[in-house]
């Protein structure tokens, strides 16, 4: 008879038998949100410009588990003035078993990142709306493409995969 975690994942003894993942916490790790020119940046009339930029770091926490953080950054100005400056580091662990290494960094590089994503992209959100400004909502964003760019780019610069600890990093 098989045992069940509390959060629905298959026991450890079941997991055995081939290769498993789950989700073992998903958290906040880090949040800012700034508007450093108000109340003046409200009455700006430019087209904002934004700026996203994404970050992944992948630590080991235990024998199986791995924190994953995915950092969003978003950067909003006008008229060479900042309106606003969004960060949000969305964390989780994860459990992988009987992965071989090339598929557990291809899961943490693209299927860990894929599981953040919407609680990062809701965070920013409401961070945005809630400091003053019209709802904005980011796009999806394939981590498969990032993940694949990371590994040429890795490739050129002659890191060796099995010589690395679990990278992960798309």
């Amino acid at each position: 008879m098989s045992e069940e975690n509390v959060n629905g994942a298959v026991a450890p003894a079941e997991a055995a038998t081939g290769p498993a993942f789950t989700v073992e916490k998903i958290y906040v790790k880090d949040v800012s949100f700034e508007v450093p020119n108000a109340p003046a940046v409200f009455a700006e009339t430019a087209q904002p410009q934004l700026q996203l930029n994404l970050s992944q770091n992948v630590q080991r926490v235990g024998e199986n588990a791995y924190e994953v953080v995915l950092g969003v950054t978003l950067t909003c100005t006008a008229n060479d003035k900042s309106m606003y400056l969004a960060e949000v580091k969305q964390a989780g662990v994860f459990g992988l078993v009987g992965f071989d290494a090339q598929t557990l960094d291809a899961m943490l590089g693209t299927h860990c990142p894929n599981v953040l994503y919407p609680y990062a992209r809701q965070l920013v959100s409401d961070l945005i709306q809630a400091g003053g400004f019209p709802p904005f909502f980011l796009q999806p964003i394939n981590f498969d493409a990032l993940y694949a760019e990371g590994m040429r780019q890795r490739a050129q610069g002659g890191d060796n995969l099995a010589d690395a600890e679990t990278a992960g990093n798309a």
